[in-house]
């Protein structure tokens, strides 16, 4: 079966490299076609995608019987077309696992909302503020106590979805050095899931890119 990767540009959309783990995780061939998110051109390359995908959006998979417009749903797709699944067997985990993609999918209830994945690749970065600090420590508080019931090195010590869902936000945070004294496991995680190496990959190619710059972020 021959599949299509509409993609977007490697250092602005996170959501498509969320599908683009997912499917290289699992050894799934694809041909990708990487849509140009950057400014003025977006609206053009998006247009186009619109007229595959009810959505107008990037990630979308094309399959020889259907068309696949969401990056939970190829990640799901992913995970039950590969040669092991990307979610936990034991049914409380992996509902578990899911909660994790979930949340991330509805935005991690806003934390950290104007520390962009384009962000992640400026040369220079801004201090968080007091508020985003406070949201790193919500989410981390939840990834050490995951990581303490199953001892990683992942989230549910095999590698999953949620931990390919959480992975852009990793780069984010990452790149903004957040304080992790009191999260030893998290700081682990963190660097388990950069060290994958289709991560690796992908930054690769988006440390090459043009910075897309965003004036509200930029210091004063």
């Amino acid at each position: 079966m021959d599949y299509i990767l509409y993609s977007g540009t490697r250092n602005a959309s996170s959501w498509a490299m969320r599908a683009w783990l997912a499917l290289r995780i699992q050894g799934i061939q694809f041909e990708e076609r990487i849509i140009d998110l950057r400014r003025p051109q977006r609206f053009k390359e998006l247009a186009r995608v619109g007229e595959i995908s009810p959505a107008a959006a990037v990630p979308v998979l094309v399959t020889d019987t259907t068309t696949i417009f969401d990056s939970m749903a190829i990640m799901e797709f992913a995970s039950e077309h590969g040669d092991n699944p990307l979610l936990p067997a034991d049914a409380h985990s992996r509902a578990r696992a899911r909660s994790f993609v979930a949340w991330q999918h509805a935005g991690l209830s806003n934390i950290c909302p104007r520390l962009s994945f384009e962000s992640s690749f400026y040369p220079d970065r801004r201090a968080m503020t007091d508020d985003e600090l406070s949201d790193c420590r919500r989410l981390f508080a939840a990834l050490e106590a995951e990581l303490e019931i199953h001892g990683g090195p992942y989230l549910f010590e095999e590698l999953t979805l949620a931990d390919l869902a959480l992975a852009p936000t990793v780069i984010r945070l990452a790149a903004h050095k957040p304080e992790f004294a009191e999260w030893p496991l998290t700081e682990r995680w963190f660097q388990a899931v950069a060290d994958i190496e289709p991560v690796q990959e992908w930054l690769e190619d988006a440390y090459q890119l043009p910075h897309i710059w965003f004036d509200d972020y930029l210091p004063s």
